[in-house]
Protein backbone atom coordinates (compact mmCIF):
# COMPACT_ATOMS: atom_id res chain seq x y z
CA UNK A 1 0.00 0.00 0.00
CA UNK A 2 1.42 3.36 -1.05
CA UNK A 3 1.48 6.55 0.92
CA UNK A 4 -1.65 8.72 0.86
CA UNK A 5 -1.67 11.14 -2.05
CA UNK A 6 -2.58 14.82 -2.11
CA UNK A 7 -6.28 14.18 -2.75
CA UNK A 8 -6.55 11.76 0.15
CA UNK A 9 -4.88 14.21 2.52
CA UNK A 10 -7.00 17.13 1.33
CA UNK A 11 -10.09 14.96 1.74
CA UNK A 12 -9.20 14.15 5.31
CA UNK A 13 -8.50 17.84 5.98
CA UNK A 14 -11.87 18.85 4.53
CA UNK A 15 -13.61 16.26 6.70
CA UNK A 16 -11.91 17.55 9.84
CA UNK A 17 -12.60 21.18 8.93
CA UNK A 18 -16.23 20.34 8.17
CA UNK A 19 -16.64 18.56 11.47
CA UNK A 20 -15.39 21.63 13.34
CA UNK A 21 -17.70 23.93 11.37
CA UNK A 22 -20.66 21.65 11.99
CA UNK A 23 -19.94 21.48 15.72
CA UNK A 24 -19.54 25.24 16.04
CA UNK A 25 -22.64 25.86 13.95
CA UNK A 26 -24.63 23.46 16.09
CA UNK A 27 -23.35 24.98 19.35
CA UNK A 28 -24.08 28.54 18.26
CA UNK A 29 -27.34 27.84 16.47
CA UNK A 30 -25.83 28.90 13.13
CA UNK A 31 -27.62 26.55 10.73
CA UNK A 32 -25.73 27.91 7.70
CA UNK A 33 -22.35 27.10 9.27
CA UNK A 34 -23.62 23.68 10.33
CA UNK A 35 -24.78 22.96 6.76
CA UNK A 36 -21.49 24.21 5.34
CA UNK A 37 -19.65 21.84 7.65
CA UNK A 38 -21.75 18.92 6.48
CA UNK A 39 -21.03 19.81 2.84
CA UNK A 40 -17.30 20.07 3.56
CA UNK A 41 -17.36 16.64 5.17
CA UNK A 42 -19.21 15.10 2.24
CA UNK A 43 -16.83 16.66 -0.29
CA UNK A 44 -13.88 15.52 1.80
CA UNK A 45 -15.14 11.94 1.74
CA UNK A 46 -15.49 12.08 -2.04
CA UNK A 47 -12.00 13.54 -2.48
CA UNK A 48 -10.50 10.94 -0.18
CA UNK A 49 -12.14 8.07 -2.09
CA UNK A 50 -11.03 9.49 -5.46
CA UNK A 51 -7.50 9.71 -4.10
CA UNK A 52 -7.63 6.14 -2.83
CA UNK A 53 -8.79 4.86 -6.22
CA UNK A 54 -6.04 6.77 -8.04
CA UNK A 55 -3.42 5.44 -5.65
CA UNK A 56 -4.66 1.87 -6.04
CA UNK A 57 -4.68 2.15 -9.83
CA UNK A 58 -1.15 3.55 -9.73
CA UNK A 59 -0.03 0.70 -7.46
CA UNK A 60 -1.60 -1.85 -9.81
CA UNK A 61 0.11 -0.32 -12.84
CA UNK A 62 3.40 -0.36 -10.99
CA UNK A 63 2.91 -4.03 -10.08
CA UNK A 64 2.18 -4.92 -13.72
CA UNK A 65 5.30 -3.04 -14.80
CA UNK A 66 7.40 -4.94 -12.27
CA UNK A 67 6.01 -8.31 -13.38
CA UNK A 68 6.68 -7.53 -17.05
CA UNK A 69 10.22 -6.48 -16.23
CA UNK A 70 11.09 -9.90 -14.75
Amino acid sequence: MGLPNKEELEGKWDQAKGSVKETIGNATGNRDLEDEGQRDQAQGQVNEKVGEVRRKVGDAIEDVGKSIGR
